[in-house]
């Protein structure tokens, strides 16, 4: 009997920690009280994306959140289908196959495989889908890395990483990096300041 009490008690204080008044639903560790994804630092980084003839045809933008490291991806310019996209472990980006970015960011030395598994590479990204007039977008969060030079998994832009997009879609079965053809688009990612 007393271990029904017990239930009922603690369904009564869930119940009241639930109703929380005019606060329900806001952070009370940002400046912005209504934002979950906000980060204390807040740190944001771009990479322009070029193709092998240097112009610019997407952006990929990095910030830091509470949920991992938020990356949108923006292109305009690309060949319409699905695209394998990573970050690779050099910031190089030599046109015209991009092949001095290295291979993908991969800290813990994990297998490749689909974005955001524990076992997977720290850059994988979700393949990017590019419609027939040559746009396409993505956002993906990555609790595997951080913007935080000092950290281990940090993406130490401007000489430590870049983003690489490829002529075709990530398997995210084969071994080691995937089978996602050559590299057609390539962009090293900036810190502010």
């Amino acid at each position: 009997m007393k271990s029904i009490y017990a239930v009922i008690a603690l369904i009564g204080l869930v119940a009241i920690a639930c109703a929380g008044g005019a606060n329900v639903g806001r952070s009370s560790a940002t400046a912005n009280p209504d934002s979950f994804d906000e980060s204390p630092t807040a740190q944001v980084a771009n990479a322009a994306l070029q193709d092998k003839d240097g112009k610019v045809v997407g952006l990929v933008s990095f910030r830091e959140t509470r949920l991992g490291v938020r990356i949108d991806v923006k292109v305009n310019g690309l060949p319409a289908g699905k695209h394998g996209i990573h970050i690779h472990e050099m910031g190089k980006c030599d046109p015209p196959d991009f092949m001095s970015s290295g291979g993908h960011f991969n800290i813990n030395g994990q297998q490749h495989g689909v974005p955001g598994a524990i076992m997977a590479h720290a850059g994988e990204i979700p393949n990017l889908e590019v419609n027939d007039k040559g746009i396409g977008t993505a956002l993906f969060y990555s609790p595997q890395v951080t913007l935080n030079r000092a950290a281990s998994n940090g993406l130490t832009f401007g000489n430590g990483t870049a983003v690489i997009v490829h002529a075709q879609e990530d398997d995210y079965k084969s071994q080691p990096s995937g089978n996602s053809g050559a590299r057609i688009a390539c962009g090293i990612g900036r810190l502010p300041g």
